[in-house]
């Protein structure tokens, strides 16, 4: 017959005697923190507490230690006026399909160039080669420029 007994270090963190009495002494608080915690974050936001962004997008970045905002970034939420509205917000089931072709190039060509195009010749205000004597300035821009023009902060393409 052998006897194994292994010793172990362990530590208790209620007293006996009062049981789940004395529970009440240990802070509980969820995994980010406790509310001093989050009031620190809150008081002092140049302190060296961090203060944790998970889930959450930046609306800007930091350079040279300081933090600089980009307007586009800022989440806009455009509510519009319905008094006065009739309809209801419901849709329902037994509407019929709506079947729409996909807006290609030469569609957008049609709706936005192709005006100016017939009125110039009709006018007779295009020169040999079939181009504007007054441009617009869209028709001026190059090849390059509409490219950084489409790519810019605030065009459709974002």
């Amino acid at each position: 017959m052998s006897v194994n007994f292994i010793i172990k270090r362990s530590i208790s963190t209620t007293a006996a005697n009062f049981g789940k009495r004395n529970f009440r002494k240990f802070q509980l608080f969820n995994k980010r923190g406790s509310r001093n915690f989050k009031k620190q974050q809150m008081e002092n936001p140049d302190s060296d507490v961090p203060i944790h962004t998970r889930g959450v997008k930046p609306v800007g970045y930091t350079e040279n230690g300081q933090f600089i905002t980009i307007p586009e970034k800022i989440p806009e939420i455009i509510v519009p006026d319905l008094t006065g509205f009739t309809l209801k917000p419901y849709v329902s089931y037994r509407t019929k399909d709506v079947v729409q072709s996909e807006f290609t190039a030469q569609d957008l060509f049609n709706v936005v160039y192709a005006p100016k195009i017939a009125k110039d010749f009709d006018e007779g205000k295009l020169d040999e080669g079939g181009n504007p004597k007054e441009p617009s300035l869209e028709e001026k821009l190059t090849p390059e420029e509409a490219v950084q023009k489409a790519r810019q902060t605030g065009s459709d393409i974002f």
